[in-house]
């Protein structure tokens, strides 16, 4: 997809891989909408920030009416908004629990509902869901976490052989640890500079994108060489 001039939505654009996101997309010459939480930490001609909480379907409703009502189309969603929390699956309270699937899950769930009749009349188009490692591999005190991954990861692939017909395209992105603030809920893990990059992630995101349009890269795995230093 040549990304001149192209629609795109980031969630949780404000931080991390969602942000670089919005700076290579836009160098690529897009026009990208981020719905983010929290105020805007971003400003470019290219770039507007809609305050929305991915939890709500109203609220993203409202978003996506926003852009399509602006522009009559999109042709990029990149489901990128998540959170975690870690500990014994005891001590997980309920509430943690829900705010993961409301986000990790539903939050996916409610951006592909919203996109996919627009991007469904378009001769091309492409939703990017991060999901993570821990949507291919248990993790012991992650399993909360886990659970919301794996989910990301069964529905994107049962969504990308609905939609392929179409010209859609759905990539579940699977990163390692990534060096950002995700690790601020865990007492046992901080980010180091052995993680990887988000701008390092965002490249390969962009570069699924950019594909020619009969190639699908279906799952994209990404891993630290060394994660430990």
């Amino acid at each position: 997809m040549n990304l001149k001039n192209k629609i795109a939505i980031i969630t949780g654009a404000n931080k991390g891989i969602g942000h670089q996101c919005v700076l290579k997309l836009i160098e690529q010459g897009a026009f990208v909408y981020g719905i983010c939480r929290s105020e805007c930490t971003f400003t470019h001609p290219s770039y507007k920030c809609l305050h929305a909480d991915v939890q709500s379907f109203e609220q993203m409703e409202t978003a996506f009416k926003f852009v399509v009502d602006t522009h009559g189309q999109i042709d990029i969603l990149i489901n990128n908004a998540g959170l975690g929390y870690f500990g014994l699956c005891e001590d997980l309270s309920v509430e943690d629990w829900n705010s993961m699937i409301n986000t990790n899950i539903s939050g996916v769930f409610y951006g592909c509902k919203l996109a996919l009749p627009f991007m469904k009349k378009q001769s091309e188009s492409h939703i990017i869901n991060i999901a993570s490692i821990a949507g291919l591999e248990g993790y012991s005190q992650v399993s909360g976490y886990c659970a919301t991954k794996f989910a990301v990861r069964g529905f994107s692939d049962a969504l990308y052989k609905e939609v392929r017909e179409f010209g859609v395209k759905v990539t579940c992105v699977y990163p390692g640890s990534v060096k950002t603030d995700f690790f601020r809920n865990s007492e046992n893990i901080k980010a180091h500079d052995n993680m990887l990059k988000a701008e390092d992630v965002a490249d390969h995101i962009v570069f699924a994108l950019m594909s020619p349009a009969n190639f699908h890269s279906v799952n994209l795995e990404i891993r630290p060489l060394k994660p430990k230093g």
